[in-house]
């Protein structure tokens, strides 16, 4: 809980502006009105979030820790690898689910490299730190014979099928969004079936570099 008079103004602040991005999106919620409905001036508002960019990314960390409170009792039920996937492929949609219909506007704020919130940059380093984290607590806490260097990285190659699968999710207008959740379940059972070839010595290297090729997608 927050102590001092400053921490309750930011805490309310921040509150208020994940509320009005969870019932406004992100078009619709201003700085202004965060600040009304917060009940302080203005220049406070803008003293503890120099810019709306920065309140997205307090949304970002707070969906992040949803997902893995959502995660997390239902990942304990399972050993095997591509479960724990779908588990966190899973309630990673389920947490996003109430962002839907604004989640449009949020895509094409993001979408630019030079994005404040674009996933992928700087300032979203907590709140990707925290969903990778997700991800390396599924693949950690597997029962799998993948090679130690390939499953400290699979977890951000996961983390990444994830941001391509909400980007379709985004456009899915099928109810309850049935279209992603079937190509998840396409994906994961391409998934079991490729995992076995890890253990071939001939393909190791290739999977490794293409593993490495993904990466440079963080570079």
């Amino acid at each position: 809980m927050p102590r001092t008079k400053a921490e309750r103004t930011r805490a309310r602040i921040r509150d208020t502006a994940i509320a009005s991005f969870r019932e406004r999106g992100f078009d619709d919620t201003t700085v202004r009105l965060i600040a009304q409905e917060a009940g302080v001036s203005l220049g406070n508002a803008y003293y503890y979030f120099p810019t709306k960019n920065h309140l997205v990314q307090e949304l970002y960390v707070e969906v992040q820790r949803d997902h893995r409170a959502a995660a997390e009792p239902l990942l304990a039920e399972h050993t095997d690898l591509v479960e724990r996937l779908g588990v966190v492929y899973r309630t990673g949609l389920a947490t996003l689910e109430p962002f839907h219909r604004f989640a449009p506007g949020f895509l094409s704020a993001a979408v630019s490299p030079r994005s404040p919130i674009n996933p992928l940059g700087a300032d979203s380093t907590e709140a990707r730190e925290l969903a990778v984290g997700i991800f390396d607590e599924a693949v950690a806490g597997a029962r799998h014979s993948l090679p130690d260097d390939l499953a400290r990285s699979l977890p951000e190659v996961f983390w990444l099928g994830y941001l391509l699968l909400a980007m379709f999710w985004v456009y899915d207008s099928s109810p309850g969004q049935e279209r992603t959740l079937r190509l998840l379940d396409r994906g994961l059972k391409l998934l079991a079936l490729a995992l076995p070839l890890v253990k071939l010595p001939l393909l190791r290297k290739p999977l490794r570099e293409l593993v490495e090729l993904i990466g440079e997608v963080r570079a």
